[in-house]
């Protein structure tokens, strides 16, 4: 199942980019998710089955995490 997303998060896929980045950021929200690529700004959209196959990780939420845990 795909965990929540929100706008602008900084998604990490499992496979590369042909321009070589792993990194993508959400730019766009519903039944399918529109991502657009960090390095070469390219846009695609997903199905958010394919998203969840493909996503290994969300930095957006790691960062947060690790803000929380650096307050308490």
């Amino acid at each position: 199942m795909l965990p929540d997303l929100q706008l602008h998060d900084l998604l990490r896929l499992r496979k590369p980019h042909p321009c070589g980045s792993y990194e993508w950021t959400v730019v766009r929200l519903g039944a399918d998710i529109g991502l657009e690529c960090k390095g070469c700004h390219h846009r695609v959209l997903l199905t958010r089955r394919e998203l969840a196959k493909r996503m290994k990780t969300n930095l957006t939420q790691k960062e947060s995490a690790s803000k929380n845990e650096e307050q308490n």
